[in-house]
Formats: C-alpha cells, structure tokens, sequence
C-alpha cells in the first residue's frame, strides 16, 4: 500500500549521541585521517560557579555600607619562604602566554593592563620578551618542560618562578606551535628551526617526581638567593594528592588550572575529555593544604573559566587566595571582536567561535605572529582595555563580599554559599539551596 502525501510523519531528530558536530567531525576525521587541533578551552558545559549562589546579608548577617565601609582586595603570594614575597593590589592574575602562541603586541598589552590595577602577568612557554618584563609590574617566570627561552639571565629578572607540570586543557599532554607561527625572533628566542611545527615534552627531562621536584626547587632558589617565589602549576586531575605533593616538594604557591582553561594548540579530543572542571578541584586542593596546616600559609591561585567578579569571588570563598584568567584576558584585548566579523567569515568561523589560534592568521592581531595582523593591535589601547576589565572584576567580587559582610575579599567562605544543582553541591562542598544537605559529606573528602 502506498503511503498517502498527506500522512503525518515524525519530524527529523538528531541523535543526542551522533549529534550534528560529532557527526561532522567523524567525517573530517575519515577524510583527512589526523586528529583536530584547535585553541581554547573545552566547549561542552560541564558544572561551573554559575551553578553556586551567594547568600547574601539580611537579618542574620550583617551588610557593609559600599561607599563607605571598605573591604579589602589585596593578596601577598610566596610568604612560606621567599625572601621577596609577591603583592598584588587585587586578586586576580593574567596566567601564562607564550610570545609565539601571542604576539609581541599581546604580551606588551597583557603586561600594561596588569600593571595598571597592580597585578601580576606570567611569560607562558617560550621565554621573556624585553616588551612583556618592560611593561610588567610584577611578572613570573614560567618554567616548562620544553625548557624553550630559559635562561638563568631572565630567570632572575622575573618577581617569582611558575614551575608547570600540567595544564587545565592538557594535563598529561605537551604544547604546540606550529609551524606557521615559528617566525624569525619566536625561533631565535627557543632555538629552534623556523616555520617548522614545534611541541613541547608533556614531563621535565630532569626529575620524575616530588622527591626530584624538591631538589629542583632548591636548585632554583639558589639561583635567585631564596628571593622569589616558587610557584607548582598543575593540571586539575588528582587536585588533593596533586597539592600535597606539591607543598611537600617545597612549593609557596600552588596553581590550579580547571579543563576550562585555554590552551593556544592542542587536541579537540584532550580539551574536551581529560581533566576536571575547577569547580570540582577546588574544595579538595583546599583540603589538601588544612590537612596539612598549610592553608593560607601556602597560597592557592585557581584558573579555568575565570569570567566575572561573582566567579572570582566564588572561587576566593572556596577557600582560593587569588585566580588567574586567560582567555577573559583575551577577549578583553579584544579577541573573537565581532569588529572584525567579515574576516572571521572568510575564515569559516564567527565572531566568538574563532579558536584556530594555532594557524596564526588572528584578525584580531593577538594569536599571531604576522606582522601585519600584529600591529592591528595597540598595546596602549588593549591594554587600558583590559586594565578596565580587571577593575569590573574587583568591583564586583567587592560588592559581592560586602554584601555577605564582609571587610575583605579573603573573608568569604564556603559558609556564604549555596549550591542550585546536587552536583554542585557535591563538587563544592556547600548546601543544596533551600536545604542543609551537602551530598556525600559523611563519606566525602
């Protein structure tokens, strides 16, 4: 029998396992045969502090008067055993970029913006530029398994020392550049051939683990005379042992970087399935330093998904004593600017879904080294940009705090929290909205 015209049929649904993208990236896989690379951080929606609410002072608690009470931003990292330890005006930092995955120009403006609001900017893999030390207030020294631009000469002009183990978008994994962004001085500064792909070691070549990490850290602050901080970065993954072997190798500060955070080139299939999110690490990282006494005395900076003041001040009532952003820092030196729309177009991409940061061809002129995609961007400007940007954070994370009556930044706690989904409860340690249960806590960490 032959089905009339007009017969109702079920509409098209797409397959919530072979949804529209995985099915298009199944077919770019079996026709070119190589795993996809791209920039950024992961793109599925995996718990966040959007999931996290402050309550905020009513008859219980007691509210602070914003224009006239003050409340406290400033932070001091590397007071365990650093003779110069690291302050800040405000608690959040620019995280690790390299010159090579950013230009010039990015790296000078990253280090005027921070330094307006007097705060800290990292090197990233690949060495010190004389812009990026020049316009940085304070700036550390990340030292990587690559070991590309490192010298003791730099080593020692740098405010503190960020020894990378892993990354929140890679953890276990290696870093790339490729090719097309190896130019000239990217070459000459990490000594290696120009215009051919470059990747980095996913472990140090000189120690496997915390007993070897403890000696390279005494190796290190002989070299500065015990003046600068010694920072461990690690990838979110085991953050309670991961933190605890870290202050047990020697570590003033530990850095903890969620799978949210961005990465300039690596596997689309690592981004978005290895690692956790920092939502879940932070509560074990901070157990971790209270079961070793060493909360507050050893500083802990989170990273990962870093977006507004309300993440900020979330992360700080956790129990972090500062965070670290990227990729906001990025978008606010104007990054994926729907300004430059009709290139974005002619790139096959749009205003706000560029991540092909590893082909060097950045409208925007900050993941690249073309020169003259490059000098689209004023460092001067970007960075007053970015300087504002950095300001809203703090305004915001103060509001918030003073709301919860509090007269430091600092003072938040897990207590100022609730949580609107049970794994988030779960993840933070803190109460489901509207009840007292914390999911998992008699048998949790």
């Amino acid at each position: 029998m032959t089905a009339h015209s007009n017969t109702p049929r079920t509409p098209p649904r797409f397959s919530a396992t072979f949804d529209p993208a995985t099915l298009a990236e199944i077919r770019r896989a079996a026709a070119t045969g190589i795993y996809d690379i791209r920039g950024g951080g992961t793109k599925r929606k995996v718990p966040h502090f959007d999931d996290l609410l402050f309550l905020g002072a009513s008859m219980s608690r007691y509210p602070l008067e914003g224009y006239r009470e003050k409340c406290g931003t400033e932070v001091v990292l590397g007071t365990r055993f650093a003779k110069k330890p690291v302050h800040l005006k405000i608690p959040v930092t620019i995280a690790g970029m390299s010159f090579g995955a950013l230009s010039a120009q990015a790296k000078e403006a990253l280090g005027r913006g921070a330094s307006t609001v007097g705060t800290s900017t990292t090197t990233g893999d690949g060495g010190m530029t004389a812009e990026e030390r020049g316009q940085s207030q304070t700036l550390v020294y990340q030292y990587l398994p690559s070991r590309y631009g490192m010298n003791p000469v730099d080593l020692r002009k740098a405010d503190a020392i960020e020894i990378v183990i892993g990354q929140g978008a890679k953890p276990g994994g290696g870093g790339m550049l490729l090719g097309q962004k190896i130019s000239d001085r990217v070459a000459a500064m990490r000594t290696l051939p120009k215009g051919i792909d470059q990747r980095s070691a996913c472990r140090h070549p000189d120690w496997t683990g915390p007993d070897d990490l403890e000696i390279k850290i005494e190796e290190l602050r002989e070299i500065t005379d015990w003046e600068k901080p010694i920072y461990v970065k690690v990838g979110a993954s085991r953050p309670y042992y991961d933190v605890a072997l870290a202050v047990k190798s020697g570590a003033d500060v530990v850095v903890l970087d969620g799978m949210q955070g961005g990465t300039a080139a690596t596997q689309d299939v690592f981004i978005e399935h290895v690692g956790i999110p920092i939502l879940a690490a932070i509560r074990p990282a901070v157990q971790a330093l209270q079961d070793l006494g060493m909360h507050r005395k050893v500083q802990l900076i989170v990273s990962g998904g870093i977006r507004t003041g309300a993440d900020v001040a979330k992360a700080l009532a956790l129990g972090a004593d500062a965070v670290a952003i990227g990729t906001a820092a990025l978008v606010a030196l104007g990054d994926n600017d729907p300004h430059y729309e009709d290139e974005y177009q002619a790139l096959g991409t749009t205003a706000g879904a560029y991540d092909d940061w590893h082909e060097g061809r950045d409208p925007a002129g900050i993941t690249t080294q073309d020169p003259e995609l490059a000098a689209r961007l004023d460092p001067v400007k970007a960075g007053r940009r970015l300087a504002n940007y950095l300001s809203v954070l703090t305004l915001e994370a103060q509001t918030i705090a003073r709301a919860c009556g509090k007269s430091h930044v600092h003072n938040l706690e897990p207590e100022d929290l609730v949580a609107l989904t049970v794994e988030a409860a779960a993840m933070a340690g803190v109460p489901l909205a509207g009840t007292s249960w914390i999911p998992g806590k008699t048998g949790g960490y």
